[in-house]
C-alpha cells in the first residue's frame, strides 16, 4: 500500500502591470498624462483630489502617485505625509507649477521621490516613472526577501507537533524577549542552531547580527582569534587588524556551538566578556567592548566535566541562566513523519525529481527506526533515498541497508557485493563524479570510497 505525497508547488504569474495613479482636479491634465503613461504599459487610476486619492491607494495600491500641488480640498505638498502614511510600497512624484522650484524642493523634503513641472516635463515623465518604479520593485524584492528569512528562521520553521518538542518551543519563546543567556543540551542533530536562531529572530535583537561559530571545530588558538579578533602582527600571517565574531554579534546574538570543546585558556576570555561585555583582541592593549547576547550548545554533560574539572564552574553557572533540554527524534512520536515528509518535498524540488508517493513500509520503518544521528541523520537518509527511487514512488529498500535490516527485512534479493557496487556507481553519477560529494552522501570516508572503486573497478 502506498501514501500519496501532497507536495506543493510554486505557479508563476505574470507579473502585475505597474499602477500609476493620478491625482489632478485638470480633467485635461489628467486625460493627458493618462494617455501618455498608458502607452508605455503602464495601468493608470485617477483621482480629482486629494480625498479621492487617498480612497484611490487604499483600495488599489498603486506603485507610484502623480500628485498636483494645488488641488480643490487641500495643498498636495501639505498631503504627502498623508498620502504616504497609505501607501505602503509605493512612491510620490508631485506635479508643480512652471518655475515653482520651492514646491519641487519642499516636496521632496517632504518624502517624495521627486517632481514634475508641468507642461514643460513631458520627456522626463517616462524615464522618471522607469526609475521610480525600479525603486519600489527593488524595495519589494527587499521586503518578500526579509519576510522569507524571518519565515525561515522564525518558530514557525520549527516542524513538530510532540509535547516534549512543544514544551522546549514554549520554554524558549518565553525566554526570547529576553537578554538572558541560554543553554541549549540535546544530542547531536536534534536541531540546536535551529532554535538558536528562532530565539534570535524573536528577540529585540532581531535586527542586529546572528553569528554562529562551532567551537569544536576550531584548534585552540584558532577559536580565540575567529572569536575575539587580532591586531596586525599579532602572529605570522597577520598582516591586518581583523574583528572577531563577538565584535561582528555585537547588538545582536553570538551563538557558540559545542562550548564544551572550548579550552581552559579561552574559558576564562569568554567569562570576561560575557560578565563585563569586554574583551582584548590578541596583539592589542585596548580593550574593546560589545553588547552581546550568548547562547550555547552542547551535547556533554557539562556538570561533569565541572566535577573533573574540564570545565569552569562559574562559566558554566555563567552559561546555564536559562537551560533549554531538547528531545531526541526518537522521543517525538509521529514528528518523524511530519519531518520525512518536509524533506522529501524539499529535496524532490531541489533534484527535480518528483515524488507522488511513499509505500506505508519506507514511512513504518522511518518510525520505528532510533535515529541515533536525529534530525540531521534522518536529514541525511531522505537526501539519499530520493537519489535512488525510480518512478515516483519512495520504497523500503531505498532506504540504508542498516534501517532495512532493522525492520526485520532479509537482504537476500542479490548478492550484497552488487548492490554495493550499484550504489556507488549511482552516487558517483549523481554527483557527476564528485567523490568527495559522494563519500559524504554516503556517510563513508573519501579513503574508503576509493578503495571500494578500485575493488569493483569501477569506472569514473
Amino acid at each position: 500500500m502506498r501514501t500519496k505525497l501532497n507536495i506543493s508547488f510554486f505557479i508563476f504569474t505574470k507579473k502585475a502591470m505597474t499602477k500609476i495613479l493620478i491625482i489632478d482636479d485638470e480633467v485635461q491634465i489628467r486625460k493627458l498624462l493618462s494617455r501618455i503613461i498608458s502607452l508605455e504599459g503602464y495601468e493608470v487610476l485617477q483621482a480629482e483630489s486629494i480625498k479621492n486619492g487617498i480612497k484611490q491607494i487604499v483600495q488599489h495600491q498603486p506603485d507610484i502617485v502623480l500628485c498636483d500641488v494645488f488641488l480643490p480640498d487641500g495643498n498636495g505638498v501639505s498631503a504627502i505625509p498623508e498620502l504616504k502614511s497609505v501607501l505602503i510600497d509605493g512612491e510620490i512624484i508631485m506635479l508643480t507649477a512652471h518655475g515653482n522650484i520651492a514646491d519641487g524642493v519642499q516636496s521632496i523634503q517632504s518624502g517624495a521621490y521627486n517632481y514634475l513641472t508641468k507642461g514643460d516635463d513631458n520627456n522626463r515623465i517616462i524615464p522618471m516613472l522607469a526609475n521610480a518604479t525600479e525603486k519600489v520593485t527593488q524595495r519589494k524584492r527587499l521586503l518578500k526577501l526579509e519576510s522569507l528569512i524571518k519565515k525561515e528562521y522564525s518558530f514557525d520553521s520549527i516542524i513538530g507537533r510532540s509535547n516534549t518538542l512543544l514544551l522546549a518551543v514554549n520554554m524558549a519563546k518565553k525566554v526570547a524577549p529576553t537578554d538572558a543567556t541560554i543553554m541549549l543540551t540535546g544530542e547531536t542533530g536534534t536541531g540546536k542552531e535551529v532554535f538558536a536562531a528562532a530565539i534570535h529572530q524573536a528577540s529585540l535583537r532581531s535586527k542586529g547580527s546572528f553569528v554562529a561559530v562551532n567551537c569544536g571545530a576550531l584548534s585552540g588558538e584558532l577559536i580565540e582569534s575567529e572569536m575575539f579578533g587580532y591586531k596586525a602582527g599579532a602572529f605570522t600571517g597577520a598582516t591586518k587588524d581583523k574583528k572577531g565574531l563577538f565584535e561582528q554579534a555585537d547588538r545582536g546574538t553570538i551563538f557558540l556551538d559545542e562550548v564544551g570543546e572550548m579550552p581552559p585558556m579561552l574559558q576564562v576570555k569568554l567569562l570576561r566578556a560575557l560578565e563585563t561585555g569586554e574583551f582584548i583582541p590578541i596583539g592589542d592593549t585596548k580593550t574593546k567592548r560589545v553588547d552581546v547576547r550568548v547562547i550555547t550548545a552542547t551535547n556533554r554533560n557539562l556538570k561533569s566535566m565541572v566535577d573533573t574539572g574540564e570545565f569552569r564552574e562559574d562559566l558554566f553557572y555563567r552559561l546555564s541562566v536559562f537551560a533549554i533540554e531538547l528531545p531526541p527524534l526518537r522521543e517525538r512520536g509521529d514528528d518523524v513523519i511530519l519531518l520525512a515528509n518536509t524533506f522529501i518535498e524539499g529535496f524532490a524540488a531541489k533534484m527535480n525529481n518528483v515524488i507522488n508517493s511513499v509505500d506505508d513500509l519506507f514511512f513504518e520503518a522511518i518510525k520505528n527506526y532510533s535515529w541515533h544521528g536525529n534530525i540531521r541523520e534522518l536529514r541525511n537518509v531522505i537526501e539519499r533515498s530520493i537519489i535512488l527511487s525510480s518512478n515516483g514512488v519512495l520504497r523500503l529498500q531505498d532506504l540504508p541497508i542498516d534501517i532495512q535490516i532493522s525492520q526485520g527485512t532479509t537482504i537476500d534479493w542479490v548478492e550484497l557485493a552488487a548492490v554495493e557496487k550499484a550504489h556507488i556507481c549511482r552516487m558517483l553519477q549523481y554527483t557527476g563524479g564528485n567523490k568527495t560529494e559522494a563519500a559524504r552522501l554516503m556517510k563513508i570516508g573519501l579513503t574508503t570510497l576509493y578503495r571500494k572503486i578500485e575493488e569493483y573497478s569501477i569506472h569514473t
